[in-house]
């Protein structure tokens, strides 16, 4: 029965899913993580499917490829498909309350993770699943839901709901304050590799002039964070994230913090409406307001 699926009219259905994934992400690495498997091997069935339907999907080269108009046309009726199954295989688990939900892995470090216990205990039927969204990703194989930071220009799609305005700041340690005279421009330079717009988009917020400075690297939001804790130089970090450790004390704000021209929200995948998804986005919506607003610069 499955060998008549895959080699009957159909192309493979694991070729399939390689090319939506890849095509969805934007990147093969993406795609390989959402899949669990490796790099080569999602090539390789792209590959295998472009060779079964006789069409180029891809064009360009490696590190910029684009979808060519049979790509195109193949990826939205492909998504829909997947998305129909994962939320077919939900409904009929036992219990039905099954929550997938993918989020930004420093927003679900520092804020979401945290928080949990009291979803839990205001929701026990609800079995939660959280997944790692990738960094700029706004939807995750299997995910019913996404959690993430959006532009405000996102807030008028009709599966976006915002919970918390977003503001960034500059924050430091207070011995780490005290060793540079409260000039967090004369700190060492804390970043995240998958925001490295941060300390740019910080600066024009706040009307500041960034000088040359060799930044510090670290692979996410969180890591940087927790660097600036230890006293090793300045992070630009969104305020709800670091909210309680600069309340405590723990971190200072010399700039202050600037409001962007974002939100954290979720985002619910086509067709995955359901009593979960509903009470968990209630949820975040109630937590979100709890959220002091961020001191004035």
């Amino acid at each position: 029965m499955f060998q008549n699926l895959t080699s009957g009219p159909l192309p493979s259905l694991n070729a399939l899913r390689a090319f939506e994934a890849m095509a969805r992400t934007g990147r093969v690495t993406l795609a390989a993580e959402e899949l669990h498997v490796t790099h080569s091997a999602v090539s390789r069935q792209v590959k295998a499917l472009e060779a079964a339907l006789g069409v180029r999907l891809f064009t360009g080269p490696k590190n910029r490829l684009e979808l060519t108009a049979a790509g195109r046309e193949l990826l939205p009726a492909l998504t829909e498909a997947f998305d129909q199954i994962a939320g077919a295989v939900r409904r009929v688990r036992i219990g039905g309350e099954d929550l997938h939900i993918a989020v930004n892995a420093s927003l679900s470090v520092k804020w979401l993770i945290p928080r949990l216990a009291g979803f839990q205990a205001a929701h026990p039927e609800i079995r939660l699943h959280l997944s790692e969204l990738a960094a700029h990703a706004s939807s995750h194989r299997g995910a019913q839901a996404v959690v993430r930071i959006v532009p405000l220009s996102r807030l008028s799609d009709p599966n976006c709901t915002p919970f918390i305005r977003n503001a960034l700041g500059a924050v430091m340690s207070p011995d780490c304050a005290d060793r540079f005279g409260g000039d967090l421009l004369k700190a060492p330079r804390l970043a995240a590799v998958t925001h490295p717009e941060a300390w740019p988009v910080f600066a024009e917020l706040a009307g500041l002039e960034l000088p040359p400075a060799i930044e510090r690297p670290f692979a996410h939001v969180h890591f940087a964070m927790d660097a600036a804790l230890a006293g090793l130089g300045a992070a630009v970090i969104s305020w709800p994230l670091c909210v309680d450790e600069v309340r405590s004390g723990r971190l200072v704000a010399p700039a202050g913090f600037q409001r962007s021209a974002s939100a954290f929200a979720i985002l619910t995948a086509p067709g995955a409406e359901s009593r979960a998804v509903v009470r968990f986005r209630d949820w975040l919506v109630a937590e979100g307001a709890k959220t002091p607003a961020p001191p004035e610069p």
